[in-house]
């Protein structure tokens, strides 16, 4: 992680973001041929594996990217809740983290057309000796409960008086379970799956996959990329080559379907940025 960091540090000082000129970030990417990318280690949306950044988001950037003339995806690692305070400080030129399109984060940002569904799920001791099924029965429980800082899930505990333990990325998430720190562990269903699947002898399982009701609301959530306010060349071009993919199943599982995904995460299309900017859901 430490190694990440530096690196990410390294990319940061040479980052586009840091050229001058009246031309737009768009142009700019095009000339030098690199995009950089804030991530948080978030698997299987975007992380580093034996050095390398990968993931279903980063997989979706190197396609669109790719296909907008910008062959190179680079990337910087910083937690979850600093990724978009790192965009706006210019740390990098967008953020890939399959992060949720929230109306708080709508006022500090732009973002991309959905790319994924969501749903959320629990990780508990091996047995579930709580029985916790969804977030009210962990407020009921009294269960300790962790959830990534900046993650849409301490947005849900706050919302039902759980004063939850913060964690700065899933693996941390993980330890506590495991450790006895905390009893449950929230976070989205397939990024909970994918640590079960990757870490087999761990001594824990992954809850069936729910939406969140909140205040007797369903939590229909989407995730896509973040982008500053004032790159809108770049978030329209983007939009314009994710919509290709989007709009094609089997498109669409060609790219991210290694990492897990399935049609069911594929983004509703009459589910939209400007809805869930707007809180309208």
């Amino acid at each position: 992680m430490a190694a990440a960091v530096l690196v990410g540090a390294s990319l940061a000082a040479c980052s586009s973001t840091d050229s001058g000129g009246d031309s737009s970030l768009l142009e700019q990417l095009q000339d030098e041929g690199v995009v950089t990318v804030g991530f948080a280690g978030e698997a299987p949306y975007s992380f580093e594996e034996n050095g390398q950044l990968t993931g279903a988001t980063v997989a979706l950037h190197r396609e669109i990217f790719g296909n907008l003339g910008i062959e190179t995806v680079e990337g910087v690692n910083a937690d979850f809740g600093a990724l978009i305070p790192g965009l706006q400080a210019n740390r990098f030129d967008v953020v890939s983290a399959g992060m949720s399109i929230l109306p708080e984060r709508c006022e500090q940002a732009s973002f991309s057309d959905p790319e994924f569904n969501y749903t959320t799920a629990l990780m508990v001791p091996t047995g579930n000796p709580m029985n916790l099924t969804d977030m009210q029965s962990v407020a009921e429980s009294g269960a300790r409960l962790a959830t990534m800082t900046g993650a849409i899930e301490s947005d849900y505990a706050s919302s039902l008086g759980i004063d939850s333990m913060q964690v700065a990325t899933p693996q941390d998430g993980m330890d506590a379970v495991t450790s006895g720190r905390a009893d449950v562990f929230a976070l989205t269903g397939i990024s909970l799956n994918w640590m079960k699947n990757n870490n087999p002898d761990a001594p824990v399982d992954v809850t069936p996959s729910f939406v969140a009701v909140i205040d007797g609301v369903p939590q229909v959530g989407a995730g896509g990329t973040v982008f500053r306010t004032d790159d809108q060349d770049l978030l329209d071009a983007y939009n314009s080559e994710l919509e290709k993919i989007t709009s094609d199943p089997e498109k669409y599982l060609s790219i991210v379907g290694e990492f897990g995904f399935t049609e069911e995460e594929l983004p509703d299309p009459e589910l939209t940025t400007e809805d869930l900017c707007a809180g309208n859901i």
